[in-house]
């Protein structure tokens, strides 16, 4: 049986407050950001070290997600930095992995 619900996540990531931004989707936050961490992610997170997921928004529908995805790419840098502060003031790391296992292994990475 096809699932008709799924959460896709729109995110950004940084390497430190008002650094690199990064814009991404994906259907799977935990697999990505461990990519992401192991400088598997794309070459551009790796290239900036790109780690830090400051923000993020979920959706039903890969759709919506894509859609709000490049709305985001087409802002002006300030207005990014705008919607990360207003939600996460402090740009904190928002990931969290699922599995504590997999904090120590990255860690060591």
């Amino acid at each position: 049986m096809k699932r008709s619900y799924h959460n896709y996540w729109v995110y950004i990531l940084t390497n430190k407050p008002n650094g690199t931004l990064y814009i991404g989707v994906t259907g799977g936050i935990d697999d990505r950001m461990e990519r992401h961490i192991k400088n598997e992610g794309s070459k551009f997170t790796s290239k900036y070290k790109l780690k830090i997921l400051v923000y993020y928004e979920e959706f039903k529908y890969i759709n919506e997600a894509i859609a709000r995805e490049k709305q985001l790419k087409n802002w002006h840098r300030q207005w990014k930095i705008n919607l990360i502060e207003k939600e996460n003031p402090n740009w904190e790391n928002l990931w969290k992995p699922l599995d504590p296992e997999t904090t120590l292994r990255l860690r060591s990475v």
